[in-house]
């Protein structure tokens, strides 16, 4: 097979971990800089180049798509969805993993047990928001942070205001 990875970096060590599984298995594979890839979208023939070489012929790709570029990393996925490449994780998958409240919303509608997560844009009535939530104690997230960051415990009404008005300043 000819696998084609979508990595930043081929030192990451998920990255060393696939061209070792590759190696192993004997698979053709190429590391793909979706930053340095670029494009041909069009009806009739698709095509991603990179440094003047059109990316022709794999059978499947990994993607490894970092969180800060998210955007353009999914558009490069979808573009081999669309030369007809497997995809081991389809960049529609990624897109709504990566926002917080589509997935929520998606495990919601699913009847997927999870926390009761009230949403805003405006902290205009941040009273009426606790008491949809069932109040404090009350864990507040920012939409757009990974890993733990932008996660605060609130343990009061008091905490909770302090943390989120800030936050739309």
């Amino acid at each position: 097979m000819k696998i084609g990875i979508l990595s930043r970096n081929r030192n990451l060590y998920s990255t060393r971990r696939l061209i070792e599984a590759c190696e192993q298995r004997g698979h053709e594979y190429r590391i793909i800089d979706v930053l340095h890839s670029y494009m041909n979208i069009n009806s009739t023939q698709p095509s991603i180049h990179l440094k003047g070489e059109d990316l022709v012929n794999f059978d499947a790709i990994i993607p490894r798509i970092g969180a800060s570029v998210t955007f353009y990393g999914c558009a490069v996925l979808r573009q081999f969805e669309m030369m007809g490449v497997y995809p081991l994780n389809e960049s529609v998958a990624i897109s709504r993993s990566r926002d917080k409240l589509r997935s929520l919303q998606l495990l919601s509608r699913k009847g997927i047990g999870m926390p009761v997560t009230g949403f805003a844009s405006k902290p205009d009535d941040i009273k009426d928001l606790l008491d949809m939530v069932g109040g404090t104690p009350v864990v507040i997230k920012l939409l757009q942070g990974t890993q733990g960051i932008g996660v605060v415990l609130a343990e009061t009404k008091k905490a909770a205001e302090s943390v989120i008005e800030p936050l739309w300043a």
